[in-house]
């Protein structure tokens, strides 16, 4: 039985833990998002300018696969702390083996590395992420749900101002194609995330620091025994791939988004079945499924600012501004620099709505507007098709729309996951919500290669178009879910007959 956190000091109001997770976070997405602003022009650029050499559609389905990677072994970073470490142990894990993935990419010794780093990279955030959130909900265990959402808040504009300060220097660092010199700074920024998280830790008390549900003796033998046979054959099958002639990076890339879209699937079949969730935990989890697939929907569109909107940015958007050539990767800084001011705003605005303002009814404000972002950018890249360099102020307006929307979905789905996720499976939980992402960073990759055959204006609509659809369904329905979430006035049961 955890102990309760200590409560003598305050950060801004909030549990004084809350300023060590909100510190590593920041460092660490200092270090992710740095990295990311770059990735696909790095993937994109030629051999001859220090680049990897590939197609920008290759390049945007790696980077997509990549992202959805992130976050598809969030969920293997819950299991972890479930039942293996304990959230506590299982973030600093996860700090150290993104260091080191840093550290890879900064090597230039050629495509092994980057490739190694990618992954230990997408490996240590997926323990981290999910683990370090679930802390924050572990902070307001005895809190009201108003509370927990201001505080998700709070611990989301340290994720922005730390996103805000990597997007600004690692840009500026890989001008001249620099790019191992900009992987460098993110790996430094990394290394002040894991020492500024294991000299705070004491001030969580005794949140997270064993795992929820042990694994028995009988199931680590399992577990190991699992290991033992899928690593070889993954390893073997890969092998076999790369000698038939037929392996390339774009290939690869589209397997593992389908494998990604799959995981979603198969994990929720799995809770739905599982004999540790009871029937209450099991009607909640119903109208999680939409609220995941709403997300899922949003993150779809959102992410393609690290891609599809940077090479934007670099081939079609006038960069010159007063004299000064603004670095493509920087546009990407509206999103943070617009958090880090409006994130004070929205959690005090939500902590007075209190539960007038519902979790489905800002998924669905959140989905209209992400739509009527792509919408500009439809615009936008029909001028540009004529050979014209569009104003900056095109890709500003798309980001600041989008952002206003994340600020609806991103702390509220936090926090929703942390509400109905089934007490045997809430760190996983947290890597379920991330799941959103993956599945739709996944699917976002590749509908890029639609670029190939669709014009860029269209390609833009359309995705406009889905969201808005399910941003109206989400408004319709938003009753219903709140109902199965036990908010509304009528019983789940009388929903599902």
């Amino acid at each position: 039985m955890t102990q309760p956190p200590v409560r003598d000091k305050t950060f801004f109001g909030h549990p004084r833990g809350l300023a060590t997770l909100f510190g590593t976070e920041m460092w660490e997405r200092f270090s992710y998002y740095g990295m990311r602003s770059i990735l696909v022009l790095f993937l994109s650029a030629p051999a001859i300018r220090g680049g990897m050499g590939l197609s920008e559609t290759t390049a945007v389905g790696v980077y997509g696969v990549y992202i959805a990677s992130v976050y598809l072994l969030a969920l293997a970073g819950g299991w972890m702390a479930d039942r293996l470490f304990g959230p506590r142990r299982t973030v600093l894990y996860g700090a150290l083996v993104i260091m080191c993935g840093h550290l890879s990419l900064s090597i230039p010794i050629g495509g092994a590395s980057v490739w190694l780093g990618l992954v230990l990279v997408a490996l240590g955030s997926g323990m981290l992420k999910p683990n370090i959130a679930a802390l924050v909900g572990e902070l307001y265990r005895h809190e009201d749900d108003a509370r927990r959402d201001s505080g998700y808040t709070v611990f989301y504009l340290g994720i922005n101002l730390g996103a805000f300060v990597g997007i600004m220097a690692v840009p500026w660092l890989q001008q001249g194609d620099r790019w191992h010199l900009a992987f460098g700074a993110a790996a430094v920024g990394m290394v002040v995330g894991l020492a500024q998280y294991v000299l705070g830790r004491r001030h969580l008390g005794g949140v997270g620091e064993e795992p929820d549900h042990r694994l028995t003796p009988a199931e680590r033998r399992r577990f190991r025994a699992i290991l033992a046979i899928s690593l070889p054959s993954v390893a073997v099958a890969l092998a076999l791939w790369g000698l038939s002639g037929t392996f390339t990076i774009d290939r690869f890339s589209l397997v593992l988004a389908i494998g990604t879209a799959l995981v979603p699937v198969i994990y929720f079949v799995f809770l739905f079945r599982s004999h540790e969730i009871t029937p209450d935990e099991r009607t909640r989890l119903s109208a999680y499924v939409w609220l995941f697939l709403g997300a899922a929907v949003f993150w779809f569109i959102y992410d393609q600012s690290g891609s599809a909107l940077t090479l934007f940015a670099q081939n079609n958007t006038q960069l010159d501004v007063m004299g000064f050539h603004v670095p493509p990767g920087w546009i990407n800084n509206v999103n943070s620099l617009a958090i880090i001011f409006l994130a004070p705003v929205f959690a005090e605005a939500f902590l007075k709505a209190g539960d007038r303002v519902s979790a489905p009814l800002k998924f669905a404000v959140a989905l209209l507007l992400v739509g009527l972002s792509f919408v500009v950018m439809s615009v936008a890249s029909g001028i540009a098709s004529g050979g014209i360099r569009v104003s900056i102020m095109w890709l500003i307006s798309v980001y600041l729309i989008q952002t206003i929307g994340e600020l609806f979905l991103s702390p509220a789905g936090l926090s929703v996951t942390n509400k109905l996720a089934p007490r045997a499976f809430e760190n996983q939980m947290m890597g379920v919500w991330y799941l959103a992402i993956s599945l739709g960073d996944a699917i976002g990759g590749q509908t890029y290669r639609l670029t190939r055959v669709v014009p860029m204006p269209a390609y833009y609509l359309g995705l406009a178009l889905a969201a808005i659809v399910a941003g109206i369904a989400m408004l319709m329905f938003a009753r219903r879910i709140r109902a199965l979430m036990g908010e509304g006035a009528s019983r789940p049961a009388e929903l599902t007959g």
